[in-house]
């Protein structure tokens, strides 16, 4: 059985991009994954403090709930990822928790010693993410963000659900296509985990 985590990033519950998320779950479970999900508000996170405590085993050395994530992260192998757009990139929530993968980043790329580019996908990911507004550069700045951060996790992105226009709790409900597109691309999320190695 796959294993998937879910990590909604917004600060509000029961928003759009967490409705979206909770249709993709509800199709990775469907298609026969196990999915744990982590809503990042609800945890005692600190951001990155850069005191570079990493450098001696790849691991930070901040005791807090991001501990358990960076296992958590590092033992699934599909990840739904959703944020909110906040000045054209995701929510300082989620923020905070790709800072602190920086650790994982000196890991792999100081410690191991792994030429940037060259690494085979180890795990696959899905971004969910929702802004209010229809600029045609909206999601741009955040995509870079999301692949970079993927990045260091092994893993590629290879599906995203970007929605223009919603603001509002609750104004997905008036889109069920849209809620029917991210219950899709959760179970397409898991076809796509049979592709990775064994």
């Amino acid at each position: 059985m796959s294993r998937i985590v879910a990590i909604y990033g917004s600060p509000r519950r029961g928003g759009n991009s967490a409705r979206l998320t909770d249709e993709a779950v509800a199709g990775a479970r469907q298609a026969g994954a196990e999915v744990e999900t982590v809503v990042l508000r609800d945890l005692e996170m600190s951001p990155c403090l850069e005191i570079y405590g990493c450098k001696d085993g790849g691991r930070c050395v901040i005791q807090d709930d991001f501990q358990a994530l960076y296992d958590l992260c590092l033992s699934c192998e599909g990840m739904i990822l959703s944020s909110p757009i906040f000045f054209y990139t995701v929510s300082a929530h989620t923020k905070i928790m790709m800072d602190r993968f920086q650790s994982l980043w000196v890991k792999k790329y100081w410690i191991d010693g792994v030429k940037f580019g060259q690494w085979t996908p180890k795990r696959k990911g899905l971004f969910i993410s929702v802004g209010a507004t229809h600029g045609k550069k909206l999601f741009e700045g955040v995509l870079h963000t999301v692949r970079y951060f993927m990045d260091v996790l092994d893993m590629e992105l290879v599906d995203t659900q970007l929605v223009r226009g919603l603001d509002l709790k609750g104004d997905v409900e008036d889109h069920p296509e849209l809620l029917a597109e991210a219950r899709a691309a959760g179970a397409r999320l898991v076809e796509s985990l049979k592709e990775l190695p064994a």
